[in-house]
């Protein structure tokens, strides 16, 4: 089980500063050109580990950070104003190493965890399928028992860090259909039988890697089995929560930035004799746009809580912040664009590439179509 520590004010804000000094000199500067050459910076990454954001929710007795939820998602909000495609990759790193920390026995949390922390290691989830999205429930990947080894043969799809991770926690079947025959796995980079398809050529988040992850055959001993027997399902959608919160915690942080630059550009900008920012529809664009990210920094702030609290209805919580944070990213993001013009279309500015990357957040960790069902389903008591 997790565990994580309370911090002070002091503690929190130099934790902050340390992040946010990082995401302006490691992964800004270089945020176009990593997006041109689709370049996925290990080099930074383990950087980003020696600071700590590896193991963020992850207990301190292997090397983890020991953030609470709330602290985490405004961690992320300061890398994702560096790079949101950088940030989103860490967040599911971060989704990764929880279900291990939380789930894992002593040898697994002992095998995975220091070298995931430090980001020596990374890793990559691996629920979706080419014909099991949205209903993750019918996955067909099998996991059959064959003495003390289970072998598993399947494919994953859009699979962030494949071929570049060290573990690989696939969810495959190995019951009855539906959610409960669903079991983990951790499998290993070097398992024989794991394959990886083409890197996908993307709208956006082009500095990580994004391919199907092939299994054919792979042998993973029993011991391998993250959690128990059928308890797949649960272990992946609470995974989930947690990656719903910080992927709305990047769009934050991706929009915000754009956010900034738009403000700048209205300042600096003259038409018909006077500043874009003396106009009152600029005024009020910027007001709106500033309560929309505000709004949704207070559900994902609150949906932390709820995580960390254990609350009942955390599901519904994470799924609103997810939807709400992930729509108002990229609206906002969209609107700081038109803001600049024939400019904000340009690479060199950025704000395009922005746009483009938190286009994919209202997709990842569940469509927000899927949230709505979820939100409604609580509604509705169901």
């Amino acid at each position: 089980m997790t565990t994580t520590v309370d911090l002070s004010a002091d503690e929190r804000d130099a934790i902050l500063g340390a992040v946010t000094e990082f995401a302006q000199t490691r992964l800004a500067p270089h945020a176009l050109e990593w997006d041109r050459d689709k370049h996925f910076p290990r080099d930074v990454l383990a950087e980003a580990g020696e600071l700590g954001v590896g193991g963020l929710c992850i207990s301190e007795d292997v090397g983890g950070t020991g953030l609470r939820r709330e602290d985490a998602v405004a961690v992320v909000e300061r890398l994702a104003m560096g790079d949101p495609t950088i940030a989103a990759y860490i967040t599911i790193h971060n989704m990764v190493a929880w279900m291990i920390d939380d789930y894992g026995t002593a040898a697994q949390r002992r095998e995975w965890l220091p070298r995931l922390v430090t980001m020596q290691g990374l890793g990559a989830y691996c629920l979706t399928e080419p014909g099991a999205g949205s209903d993750a429930a019918a996955i067909t990947t099998s996991a059959i028992r064959q003495g003390d080894d289970y072998v598993l043969t399947g494919v994953k799809q859009f699979i962030s860090g494949a071929g570049e991770a060290s573990v690989y926690v696939v969810m495959a079947r190995t019951g009855e259909p539906g959610a409960r025959g669903i079991t983990t796995f951790l499998v290993p980079a070097d398992a024989g039988g794991l394959g990886f398809g083409p890197n996908e050529h993307k709208m956006g988040w082009n500095a990580q890697p994004t391919r199907q992850v092939i299994l054919d055959e792979v042998r993973v001993p029993a011991s391998a089995v993250l959690g128990e027997i059928g308890d797949g399902f649960t272990i992946a959608m609470r995974g989930l929560n947690g990656g719903r919160v910080n992927i709305g915690a990047c769009s934050i942080g991706g929009a915000q930035w754009a956010l900034d630059r738009a403000v700048r550009y209205v300042h600096e900008r003259f038409t018909f004799g006077e500043a874009l920012a003396a106009r009152q529809s600029v005024v009020f664009a910027l007001a709106d746009m500033a309560t929309q990210l505000q709004a949704a920094r207070a559900l994902v702030r609150d949906a932390a809580r709820a995580i960390d609290e254990g609350a009942a209805d955390v599901a519904v919580q994470c799924a609103m912040a997810k939807r709400f944070a992930t729509d108002a990213g990229f609206e906002v993001a969209g609107r700081a664009l038109q803001l600049h013009g024939g400019y904000g279309y340009l690479q060199e500015y950025g704000i395009e590439k922005v746009v483009r990357d938190l286009r994919v957040h209202q997709i990842v960790e569940g469509t927000n179509e899927i949230m709505r069902v979820i939100i409604g389903r609580g509604v509705l008591g169901d």
